[in-house]
């Protein structure tokens, strides 16, 4: 079975949620070094001390990059170097402009709804121009399931999350032979479900997870196992893989 051995990963957005999730799957499969990077200094600093608590072989690293500015991200490309796999889960979600509103539902100027697309769009965009991958080197970026499934009020996220798939088939050509896919994961229960959902968290959680044919929602761990796959396999490029317990079934 393939592993990470003396691979070098890249997780933007490592500090919690999926990314720290892949962080720590890469370093149980033998990755040489894994870098996470986030644009919090002290949640970055503690998250590397917590993959280090696991005692796993390979080196930690973290950094900090604003992935809102591109001169941030140009710089951070220049940082890390030649790389073999970057994984891109960063995503900034604003406050919610109301009780059970989705966030970005009240935008009404391209000027106002550009920042849905600043980190998760645009972000990549700017630090795939200027990485630089060993040979067999890949690009995974995610979305999610809302661009399928649209929940009311989220049509500006859903255009968003939809354009990525565009935007993971084109990386794709362009990027050749670097591999680039796409992943989207379903509702996983982590940090930034708080900020969501608030106080509702276990309500709304309970009450999704009866929907999905697993009767769950999901854990990062699960969903970290696809990031790997995409990394280890090495015939795969500009694809997007599902990962949401079977919700778009129903």
């Amino acid at each position: 079975m393939a592993t990470l051995q003396n691979k070098t990963i890249v997780i933007v957005g490592g500090s919690s949620g999926i990314g720290f999730a892949v962080a720590l799957a890469s370093l149980q499969s033998s990755a040489k070094t894994v870098i996470i990077a986030s644009s919090n200094e002290a949640r970055v600093h503690d998250a590397v001390a917590r993959l280090k608590s696991h005692n796993l072989p390979g080196e930690v690293h973290g950094d900090v990059v604003d992935a809102t500015n591109s001169e941030a991200v140009k710089a951070f490309a220049g940082r890390i170097g030649t790389v073999d796999h970057i994984v891109w889960t960063s995503g900034d979600i604003p406050p919610k402009s109301g009780l059970n509103e989705f966030p970005f539902s009240k935008v009404e100027t391209p000027d106002e709804g550009q920042a849905a697309f600043t980190v998760r769009f645009w972000g990549p965009i700017v630090l795939a121009k200027h990485a630089k991958f060993h040979p067999g080197g890949s690009l995974t970026l995610t979305s999610g399931t809302n661009g399928l499934r649209p929940m009311p009020g989220s049509h500006l996220m859903a255009g968003m999350i939809t354009g990525l798939d565009g935007l993971t088939r084109g990386l794709a050509v362009d990027l050749a032979p670097v591999r680039v896919n796409l992943i989207s994961p379903g509702l996983i229960i982590t940090e930034i479900m708080d900020k969501l959902m608030g106080e509702n968290k276990d309500t709304v959680l309970k009450a999704y997870g009866e929907k999905i044919p697993l009767k769950r929602v999901g854990e990062p761990s699960e969903i970290a196992e696809a990031y790997l796959f995409l990394m280890k396999c090495g015939y795969i490029t500009g694809q997007r893989i599902d990962i949401e317990g079977g919700i778009l079934l129903v």
